[in-house]
């Protein structure tokens, strides 16, 4: 099995009022997403996520460790916040290069 390669999750909301204004269905959405996000990390998939505080609008991060890229885009098509079609983007940035504990 080849070794596994780690990638940057970015997950940019469809405006960047987005965590002060959600709507009812916007906060369903999100809680479907952020399970998701939690399954894949008890799986060992995800090794962090959670919400950015950036002055210029909030956004998602995740570390993810897959097999591939392939892999990495398959975990962005499943999320629930991209399925919803409400203007998310998601952006995957490889790292090709990680230190993690022993």
């Amino acid at each position: 099995m080849a070794d596994p390669v780690h990638f940057l999750v970015r997950l940019l909301p469809p405006r960047p009022s987005f965590p002060e204004d959600m709507t009812a269905s916007e906060t369903d959405i999100m809680q479907r997403h952020v399970a998701y996000w939690t399954g894949l990390m008890q799986k060992g998939v995800v090794l962090l996520f959670g919400p950015v505080a950036d002055p210029q609008g909030a956004w998602g991060v995740g570390i993810v460790r897959v097999g591939d890229l392939a892999e990495a885009e398959g975990l962005r098509e499943g999320d629930p916040a991209l399925q919803a079609n409400i203007g998310f983007r998601c952006e995957l940035l490889p790292m090709p290069r990680v230190v993690t504990p022993a």
